[in-house]
């Protein structure tokens, strides 16, 4: 038995030194990159909340059983690789006991001959087994080959999936054959609950030499995948828990991080572009969590599946933005790790891939990547292991804005009109009261909004955040008055700032014109505190999202609330109540920015539940997955020139359900649905009758007994 122990351990100690050699590697070459305090700060100062998300994400695989068929296999196979520790604590336990004894008949202490833990390893050895079975057919099912993009594999590194999966499965055979033959010779420490491994032992001679090639065998197939681990996709193993430890809370979604450099967030009154590291131009620009996202990357694709862009035929992969910033860094890391200093010796190829840019046409991200997003954050819901996608986009978006001037070029007239006027469309501020005054000078019900002259009146609960589309959008300004003459009649005292309001920055940030949403912001936050404004009621989830979740990185602190939120709040309250039946189906589309970013999916629904006479019809791709309306990530102001609209693929999924109406609580989608329905109606693709509207001018149909005015058509 000697000569087995030093084959194991000098064995161990090879594959020890190489996976430890590759983990400094990538240490080193993660901590090249920028640093990321705020990560560690919010890490120690919320261990509660960390400690539950490795229990609900890592442990109990919350976001892979999202998907049933292969969360439920990955679930038993992550526990295998727990479980099964057991088993090689068994496996060197007797190794060692063997070399000194002679009898490697080691069994763990307390614990060791327990026939639960015998059953629990052979059970969770089987299930492994199986889990490996339904990834097979599941890759042979999703293949590339036969489903081309529509494959969630399409650009993964498949021989690398497969590799693993052979790994796995050498290790549960070999488990085995170590544990039948130990039966055999006795030393095997259950005497019952080892269901699998009993029957294994009934088909094997009983064998010294065989228990310990079993032996050897199976530690040396965990030595090699120990190996082929730290080099591959699969690297995940060790460094999903370390992402999801130090991911945001309670996602990735919501907020854009504050623009940092070299750790501190960034103050534009006192930045340098010469010293200052204005989002990311190379990959040295990337912080140490952006280089652990690239390590934990799974190579699942389920971000890809549900990205709207790639969905219709454009080229933005989520997963591929990662591998392919991932796929760089590895090439250039030994030259990055080396210093400055060794540049001039290197060849032209490598200095060539050293200046490559991050972003462009002979880049490694294509632009065409980058500004296909929009923002939905599809991909940050559906990772399993908390990449923040939208993040890495955001801070390539800034540096090519910022620093290179380089973007789709509608959109730079959206960003003179913020700068200029305060709004996207560049319309006098005036224009902003024109629904006021139209609500006043009505015949039937005219309705006094009180406006914000320096300070909000004492009995003026909310402030209406109308926002540009709702201030200056034909349609919009529908859900505006509809939402005005609601809280009027539940008897809700609001006041709106009219031409004092800005443009929340919204479409400037997301495009990564930091400093035009700073301006804007700062503004804005003065503006509300001098006015003493405390609770905030917006119609647009872009709006709602920014005052609620970005300005208080600038000091702004408001209660913010969506306005289906409160209408949600007065109809239950009795002090909106739905009479007169629309006798309609209806189907209701998710806005991104108040679903997936702000978890607001039961309120829209509860309204429209409450409306007499309403049929509900969901979508195939609903609240959580729900497809985007195309308009986000300031797409809104950029043309649409590659593949299928986004907007036209949701509205031909909303035509599946054969709607009467089709409802949302965004002006965003309102304008993108609206012009996709339109056009179909121009082809005969839809009713006449079809039309996209706010639940709230649904509500206020029902409360009044009015029909619901249709928007013109144009956007």
């Amino acid at each position: 038995m000697l000569w087995v122990a030093i084959i194991g351990l000098v064995a161990t100690g090879v594959a020890l030194a190489l996976a430890g050699r590759r983990v400094a590697f990538l240490s080193r070459l993660a901590t090249s990159g920028q640093p990321a305090p705020e990560r560690l700060r919010y890490a120690r100062e919320n261990v509660g909340a960390e400690i539950k998300a490795q229990v609900v994400e890592v442990f109990g695989q919350k976001k892979l059983l999202k998907w049933t068929p292969s969360g439920t296999a990955h679930f038993f196979v992550m526990w295998a690789f727990f479980i099964l520790a057991t088993v090689y604590l068994e496996a060197y336990g007797a190794l060692v006991q063997g070399a000194i004894t002679g009898e490697p008949d080691f069994h763990i202490p307390l614990i060791g001959t327990w026939p639960v833990l015998g059953f629990l390893q052979d059970f969770i050895a089987v299930a492994a087994l199986a889990g490996l079975v339904a990834f097979a057919a599941i890759r042979v099912k999703n293949s590339p080959k036969r489903l081309g993009r529509g494959s969630r594999f399409s650009g993964s590194h498949l021989g690398g999936a497969w590799l693993v999966l052979f790994m796995i499965f050498n290790v549960i055979w070999t488990l085995f054959l170590f544990r039948g033959a130990s039966i055999n010779t006795g030393n095997f420490p259950y005497r019952s609950g080892a269901f699998a491994s009993e029957l294994t032992a009934r088909i094997l001679p009983t064998s010294t030499l065989l228990e310990e090639i079993g032996l050897l065998l199976h530690i040396g197939v965990m030595l090699v995948f120990l190996v082929i681990v730290v080099n591959s996709k699969h690297l995940h193993i060790f460094t999903a828990p370390l992402n999801v430890l130090f991911s945001r809370r309670p996602d990735g979604l919501g907020a854009v991080p504050e623009m940092r450099s070299n750790g501190k967030v960034l103050d534009f009154e006192e930045a340098d572009p010469e010293v200052d590291v204005f989002g990311r131009g190379k990959i040295e620009d990337t912080t140490w969590k952006g280089f652990l996202d690239f390590y934990t990357c799974t190579e699942c694709g389920r971000c890809q599946s549900q990205c709207p862009a790639w969905n219709t035929g454009k080229p933005l992969s989520p997963k591929m933005l990662i591998l392919d910033q991932r796929d760089h860094a590895f090439q250039v890391a030994p030259y990055l790790l080396a210093g400055d200093a060794q540049k001039d010796s290197y060849p032209q190829d490598v200095l060539a891939l050293l200046e490559k840019p991050l972003v462009g046409e002979e880049g490694v991200i294509h632009p065409d990547v980058l500004w296909s997003c929009t923002n939905c954050g599809a991909c940050v819901e559906q990772c399993p292991v908390d990449i923040e996608h939208i993040d890495h986009i955001i801070d390539m978006r800034r540096y090519q804005v910022m620093i290179e001037s380089s973007f789709p070029s509608e959109a730079g007239v959206m960003l003179k009109n913020l700068e200029n006027k305060g709004n996207p469309w560049g319309l006098p501020e005036g224009k902003r009261a024109e629904w006021i005054e139209e609500l006043a000078s009505r015949e039937v019900d005219p309705i006094e909004v009180t406006m914000v002259d320096d300070k909000m009146p004492e009995d003026v609960e909310y402030l209406f955040w109308v926002g540009c589309a709702g201030a200056l959008e034909d349609r919009a300004r529908k859900t505006t008055k509809a939402v005005a003459e609601l809280l009027h009649i539940a008897g809700v005292r609001f006041a709106v700032l009219g031409p004092m309001e800005a443009c929340t920055g919204d479409p400037a940030r997301r495009l990564g014109m930091e400093f035009v949403f700073d301006m804007l912001a700062r503004q804005n936050i003065e503006t509300l505190n001098e006015a003493g404004v405390r609770k905030i009621v917006a119609t647009c989830p872009h709006c709602f999202n920014t005052l609620a979740n970005e300005y208080p990185q600038l000091g702004g602190h408001f209660e913010v609330v969506h306005h289906t939120q409160l209408l949600a709040h007065l109809v239950e309250a009795g002090k909106l109540t739905p009479v007169t039946p629309i006798e309609e189906k209806i189907t209701y589309h998710d806005p991104c920015f108040l679903g997936r970013h702000n978890k607001v999916y039961a309120q829209p629904r509860d309204i429209m539940a409450t409306v007499p006479g309403v049929r509900t019809q969901e979508m195939h791709r609903c609240k959580e997955r729900g497809f985007c309306c195309g308009a986000g990530g300031a797409r809104m102001w950029m043309e649409e020139r590659i593949g299928k609209r986004i907007n036209t693929e949701r509205v031909d999924e909303a035509l599946t359900t054969d709607p009467d109406t089709v409802s949302t609580a965004c002006p965003f989608c309102l304008v993108m649905l609206g012009d996709a329905i339109n056009e179909k109606k121009n082809t005969g693709q839809a009713k006449e009758t079809l039309e996209v509207v706010d639940v709230a001018q649904l509500l206020i149909k029902s409360v009044k007994g009015e029909p619901v005015a249709s928007g013109p058509a144009g956007r």
